[in-house]
Parts: structure tokens; sequence; C-alpha cells
């Protein structure tokens, strides 16, 4: 099968991890601190904090922001759950605002038409690694006094009008997880030029505590203070050796998705009743995904068992949030509330992509396509 996505680790990544483990400091150690100076160099940001997860990172940017209990924050339907699981677990309520139907990114108007006086935030994603429109969501965010979270999960690398990912929103969340453009195997960061949000969220990851172990041995001393509630949401040296290894061959990595992805337009392009999603004016695309949108007369469930009865492991990023259980239950959300995301959604479908796949696989993925389209 050929997977839609995967890491690809070699050899100097695997010394880089040994290299971690015979030092002595497996977590809290200096591995941490060098990762996080790397993706702030690589980004632009002032300050990183690495944590467990993208998952945790989006929390700690909810907990940095001090989202509680009757606060909203408006988010997109069409992302992963985390995206607005992070607001509930701080006690706010996520309030889904549509997207576009060609791009499947945030709609500027539908946000607008979400805020209230409750609204503290909103968190944009940067959907399958292209950019926001961020020059009418930071508008919008300085117009009502809300605090904007980019979640560039799916965007390492990517840029708008020249400026990467990393400085365009108060805190900017990535993503480590074994199918994004660098691996800690599990693993987030948050990236910010706020000194404040990055001390808290510092507290946050490491149980409140006001000083690491790390730190206290630097400093001769065994004392520290529990300041803040806060998580074992620490990232241990061992990932941060392998994420620095992998940063140094993300730029050849986002070539190669670059690369693919441009394959897969040339040959897509030719056919009838699929269509790649568009690319906006200004972006260089991440190409965490590359997702196409079927017509609808085409029924997508057939399609997807076809290629994975071929070998392709196609998938589908992502049931709208909105529509799971647990929002329908908890949050009364359910279908119509979104219908522009909830038609993309019996749509999309997500093509293989990643730096390791072969210009052989790619043919083999069209060739799928063809022959079920013939």
């Amino acid at each position: 099968m050929i997977p839609y996505g995967k890491q690809v680790v070699d050899r100097t990544d695997i010394q880089a991890i040994t290299e971690a483990v015979d030092s002595g400091w497996l977590t809290t150690g200096p591995s941490v601190k060098a990762f996080e100076k790397a993706v702030t160099r690589y980004t632009g940001a002032k300050f990183g904090v690495a944590v467990s997860s993208g998952t945790a990172a989006l929390h700690a940017a909810m907990y940095a922001l001090g989202i509680g209990p009757g606060d909203e924050v408006i988010v997109p339907p069409i992302s992963f759950a985390a995206t607005a699981n992070c607001v509930v677990y701080q006690g706010g309520h996520p309030v889904f605002s549509e997207v576009k139907d060609d791009t499947l990114l945030m709609d500027t108007e539908s946000v607008l038409s979400k805020i209230t006086e409750r609204t503290r935030a909103i968190i944009c994603v940067d959907y399958a690694g292209q950019p926001c429109d961020y020059l009418s969501l930071r508008r919008i965010a300085d117009d009502h006094g809300l605090a904007l979270v980019a979640d560039s999960c799916h965007a390492l690398g990517a840029e708008y009008h020249g400026q990467r990912i990393g400085t365009l929103g108060d805190l900017t969340v990535f993503s480590f997880h074994p199918v994004k453009h660098i691996t800690t195997g599990e693993g987030g960061m948050v990236v910010t030029d706020h000194l404040e949000y990055a001390d808290r969220i510092r507290r946050f990851r490491n149980h409140g505590i006001n000083a690491d172990s790390h730190q206290r041995y630097e400093n001769d001393t065994w004392y520290y203070e529990i300041t803040d509630l806060g998580y074992n949401y620490r990232l241990t040296d061992i990932q941060c050796a392998l994420g620095t290894s992998q940063l140094q061959k993300l730029d050849q990595f986002l070539q190669r998705r670059r690369e693919i992805a441009a394959q897969y337009d040339k040959s897509l392009n030719r056919m009838d009743g699929i269509t790649p999603l568009t690319v906006q004016q200004g972006v260089r695309h991440a190409y965490h995904l590359y997702v196409v949108m079927l017509d609808p007369d085409i029924d997508r469930a057939r399609v997807f068992q076809h290629m994975r009865q071929s070998g392709v492991g196609v998938n589908v990023h992502y049931i709208p949030i909105h529509l799971h259980p647990y929002y329908q239950n908890r949050f009364n959300t359910g279908p119509g509330m979104c219908p522009v995301s909830e038609l993309a959604y019996e749509r999309i479908l997500s093509l293989p992509m990643h730096p390791g796949l072969a210009d052989d696989e790619i043919n083999t993925v069209v060739g799928s396509i063809q022959a079920f389209l013939d």
C-alpha cells in the first residue's frame, strides 16, 4: 500500500538520537533548548516552546490566552478535532465558521458574522499546508480586540507574501507527528513574539513549575514553586534531537512535496471529474496534504475503495468537527450548520503526499484515478 503520508528518517537522524541518549539528558535538557532555537531561527519568531504534541501546543496556546468558561473561540469545521478540542479543554465554547469552497480555508466574511461580545480569539487553520488570508484575519482580530492563533500544524515552511509562517499570528502552533513535514515521533511547538505567552506555556508544559530540572541543575538548587496548574506536556531530549536533525532537511522535504504536487497538478488538470484545491496568489504551499475535489456526481466511497484495492492509501481530511457525536451532544451542533464545509466533506479525497514518494508511485496513484474515471 502506498501510504498517504509517512516520515523519512535517515542515518543522520538516528545518530542524533544516539548522541542525545549518550548525553545523559533524556528530558528537560539541552537538546530541548537547541530544538526550540532552531525552529525560531527558521520561522523568525522570537520564542519557541516545545511540547509533547500538536494538540498539547494548541491547549497551551489557549491556556496562555486565558481562555476559560464562557469564552468563545472561532474555529473552522474542516480540521482535525484538536483545533476545537483545545478550546473545550479550557472550558470555552468553540464557534464554527465556514470555509471557502475552493481552498477550504476560513472564510473571513463568515468569521466576521460569528463575532459576539464573548469572542476572545480566532484559531485559523492553514489547511493542507496553504496559509490562510492572514492580512484579513489580522485586521479582523485587531479591529475587535481578539487574539489570532495560527494552527499551522500543516504548514511548517509555508510562506505568506514572502513571510514564513510563524509570526503571522499572536501564537503559532506546529505539529511534529510522523506524517508532518518533520517528525519528533510525537511532538509540537508554540512559537510567538510575546514573552509573557512563552513563559506561561513553559510553566504549563511542566506541571506549572517555575523552574525545570535542567534550570535547577544549572543553578545548583533543589527549590522550585508551582505557580500555575499545568500538565506534563514535556518533549524529551531524544525527540528534540531528532527534530533538530530533521529540520536541517526541511527545505529538501518541502521541495520534493512541491515537485509531487506539480506532477499531480499536471496530470489531474487533464482529467474530467476531479479538481485540485485552489492555491491562492502570493503563497508558497507546504503541501502537508494534497487534496482533490470530486465532481458531485461521483461516488467518493467507490473511488476510495477502488484506489485502496489498487494499493493506493488515499484518505479523507476531515469529517467536519461539528458533525462528530461529542459536539452534537455537548454543543447542539449538527448538519446544516456549515453547509459549505459539509458539502466539501462529501467530495474531498487526500492523495498520497510525502517526500519519500517515488515517481513510479505517483504514476500508480494517477493511473488508479484515471482507471476509475474511465
